[in-house]
């Protein structure tokens, strides 16, 4: 994001891409030391989801890189498969890589969004899904997206799905780390869609 980009993000709006970003980032790939650090860090408060998120700093103080690795393998890969399947195709029609997909890459081509070449997961991934969002509130694909286009984004691609997802996540039998994280989302993900629900 340029300088002059940021410049322009409300502090509302630089929170709500910071819990994007943090949720992409712990879904994307298992926590490293830094990423449990960042998670220790974190402070809450007496809201749903300011409990959700003190609590998922007590996960990360009592978790290490390698049982965050093991959790991160079971939820989602595991032995043929993980515990959850974390892409939009899947929880939509029971199967990858289908039509949710082909519409999905249709909106990022219109955004300019490319999948990176080192990356091997469909672009329906939960982390990606919300990392394309935080990328339209800061203005990383150009302008900032106007609230509007963000909601049509998220309706689309987010709403159908994304809150069940981390509702499973938050029940996942593997969930010790990630099980407040779910509910982070799962409260996030509700936000959002009332707020956009209100721009209507």
């Amino acid at each position: 994001m340029t300088e002059t980009a940021r410049s322009l993000v409300s502090e509302e709006d630089a929170v709500r891409a910071h819990w994007y970003g943090l949720l992409a980032h712990f879904l994307a790939r298992p926590p490293v030391a830094e990423s449990l650090e960042i998670a220790r860090s974190l402070g809450g408060d007496d809201t749903p989801l300011g409990k959700s998120v003190a609590a998922f700093a007590a996960a990360a103080r009592a978790a290490t890189p390698e049982s965050g690795n093991d959790e991160f393998h079971q939820l989602f890969y595991g032995v043929g498969r993980g515990e959850l399947v974390p892409h939009g195709s899947f929880y939509l029609t029971g199967f990858l890589n289908e039509k949710p997909l082909a519409d999905l890459r249709d909106d990022l081509a219109r955004l300019g969004v490319a999948r990176a070449d080192d990356v091997k997961e469909p672009e329906d991934h939960i982390a990606a899904l919300c990392d394309v969002m935080a990328g339209m509130i800061r203005g990383d694909f150009g302008p900032a997206c106007h609230l509007d286009r963000q909601a049509e984004f998220f309706d689309k691609h987010l709403a159908p799905w994304a809150e069940k997802f981390f509702e499973d996540l938050e029940g996942a039998k593997a969930s010790v780390l990630y099980m407040p994280l779910g509910s982070i989302g799962r409260q996030f993900m509700a936000i959002e869609g009332e707020s956009f629900r209100m721009l209507g």
